[in-house]
């Protein structure tokens, strides 16, 4: 089997910034605020009414520079759905091999979600590109070393009650990319304001030097 790649965007930037919200009517606006600050890895969560369109319609604003892919993907009907709205990555929040498998044969990154080292173990050998620890706050950044030291060939990425200040420390624990929603939206999903757009930006950018991104935000493209 041949394995994908992790998403261009998200070895760069250390960040993948989780879109999800009651509606996907302010996803876009966010989703360019987000762009501005230099995050461009974007997770649309499937739990979110009218993901797919919104992926759809991030993509078409952003362009190829911005990498935009579904989460909470939990069934093959759901990953078929997601990839022909155009996700260029899938995510997920269990270990299912057959998905983790599909998705690999067609090329796609696929990131599942695992607790302990067998189900970490499991979902790397079948094909994922990393794989993500979730719930990550439960056992923290020690819970992260302590998986890395007899799997270090396997790249974790901290999901799940990370917020920007704890970002660094999953970063010096060996996590490969840290995944963060609300704590980074805080809102603007709900209420797309110019303020709370600006702010947004503002805490993109925060992010990106707490996590040492190699991406900087007007690498973006237009």
């Amino acid at each position: 089997m041949e394995r994908p790649p992790i998403t261009p965007q998200l070895g760069r930037t250390r960040v993948m910034a989780i879109l999800r919200s009651g509606d996907a009517l302010g996803l876009p606006a966010v989703a360019r605020a987000l762009a501005d600050g230099g995050i461009t890895c974007l997770e649309v969560t499937l739990t979110t009414v009218g993901a797919l369109d919104a992926l759809a319609c991030i993509r078409d604003d952003l362009g190829p520079a911005v990498a935009v892919g579904a989460g909470t993907v939990m069934t093959t009907g759901q990953a078929r759905d997601a990839l022909a709205a155009g996700a260029e990555f899938l995510v997920s929040p269990v270990v299912d091999t057959d998905l983790i498998r599909s998705t690999a044969k067609s090329g796609i990154p696929c990131y599942p979600g695992a607790w302990t080292p067998t189900e970490v173990a499991a979902a790397w050998q079948a094909g994922a590109a990393a794989v993500k620890l979730f719930p990550a706050c439960t056992g923290g950044p020690a819970h992260l070393s302590q998986l890395r030291a007899p799997l270090p060939e396997i790249p974790l990425m901290a999901v799940g009650g990370v917020d920007i200040a704890q970002a660094r420390d999953y970063i010096d624990a060996g996590a490969c990319a840290v995944g963060i929603g609300s704590p980074l939206l805080r809102g603007a999903d709900r209420d797309p304001s110019a303020t709370a757009l600006g702010a947004l930006t503002e805490r993109a950018r925060t992010l990106l030097d707490t996590v040492g991104a190699t991406a900087a935000a007007e690498e973006v493209g237009r």
